[in-house]
């Protein structure tokens, strides 16, 4: 896997256990496809806005700069929830509530994408 699909996988699977794991984000859907896809909005719009403005490692990096990009991406993954907990009543039937639960999705979210960044094989470069 390259990394970018990591990147995208990590952020995928943050979004998915920050909806299932934290009782401040409700899907208040009446079928199992709304809820559905309150889920892949919220997926979607964390992707492609992380996708767009990109911070993070791309392979292995040391313990500081890995401290220093995740506080960054921190930061950045709690913005784009604050923006999903106002957009993501008007557009589908996901409910963020309040500033903890916005910090806890994004520290969620984050230490899923670094540690799928961290997991992934090292990049080898061939020697001339």
């Amino acid at each position: 896997m390259n990394v970018q699909g990591g990147r995208r996988l990590g952020t995928l699977i943050g979004v998915g256990l920050a909806c299932a794991l934290l009782p401040g984000i409700t899907l208040r859907g009446t079928e199992t496809v709304d809820i559905a896809l309150s889920v892949l909005m919220a997926a979607v719009v964390m992707t492609v806005l992380t996708q767009v403005i990109f911070i993070g490692p791309s392979g292995r990096v040391p313990l500081t700069a890995l401290l220093v990009f995740g506080l960054a991406g921190f930061v950045q993954d709690a913005l784009i929830w604050w923006l999903l907990s106002w957009l993501g009543p008007k557009i589908a039937y996901l409910h963020v509530e309040g500033l903890a639960t916005i910090l806890l999705a994004a520290l969620i979210t984050r230490a899923t994408v670094l540690l799928l960044s961290q997991l992934s094989p090292a990049v080898e470069t061939a020697e001339d």
